[in-house]
């Protein structure tokens, strides 16, 4: 299916099923927002990357519009519903300020491995014990997917990009899953190095080697 769409570039990857809240303050995402509660449509978020717009982005639908202030900025929650591939963009649309997009939307397999999904979220839960901090999953273990995680494992813009051009879910868990077993140990030495510094100066409580 092609069609046109409303478009929200920002410098952030957003994945189907994400929920995403946001502040809205410039004139013509205000407007934007306030077409899409009247007329209940959909709007995209494509990823700004280097300062350009990247192929690939996130429908979205607005959710709810939580508050509007006296100068019309508002606070809203969006959710993501499936991922659009731009074939052109409008960064004219007739009487608006916002611009837009044709856009078609690339067939995703959801095929799920279990074991292997299961695998990425240990390596997860030992990634975060390493850095300390803990991150709670909206789903259960058997329900999440990849981009139910794929912010927790720590990818730079790029990589989460990568990620939402993979069009099968078994290749995205695979994704993910080196991507951490490459990480994983980087982090771990680091937050060995930290200790050895931190306790340079201390007095030591060390064994003598016997000869």
């Amino acid at each position: 299916m092609t069609n046109f769409i409303s478009i929200f570039p920002l410098s952030i990857v957003v994945y189907p099923g994400e929920e995403l809240n946001l502040h809205i303050f410039e004139p013509r995402y205000k407007q934007l927002m306030n077409d899409c509660r009247e007329a209940k449509k959909t709007f995209g978020i494509p990823s700004v990357i280097g300062e350009k717009i990247t192929e690939l982005g996130t429908l979205m639908e607005l959710v709810e519009i939580t508050e509007v202030y006296d100068n019309g900025e508002m606070d809203i929650k969006t959710r993501g519903v499936e991922v659009f591939r731009i074939l052109e963009l409008v960064k004219e649309v007739p009487g608006k300020l916002y611009s837009g997009a044709i856009v078609n939307y690339p067939e995703n397999s959801d095929k799920n491995k279990p074991v292997l999904m299961q695998k990425v979220i240990e390596i997860i839960g030992q990634l975060h014990t390493i850095l300390k901090v803990k991150k709670t999953f909206s789903k259960p273990e058997d329900q999440l997917r990849s981009f139910d995680v794929a912010h927790h494992a720590g990818l730079s813009l790029e990589e989460e990009y990568e990620l939402l051009g993979l069009f099968n879910e078994l290749q995205r868990q695979e994704y993910l899953k080196q991507h951490l077993l490459k990480v994983l140990p980087i982090v771990a030495e680091m937050e060995t190095l930290k200790k050895r510094i931190q306790l340079n100066g201390h007095f030591k409580n060390l064994e003598g080697f016997k000869l």
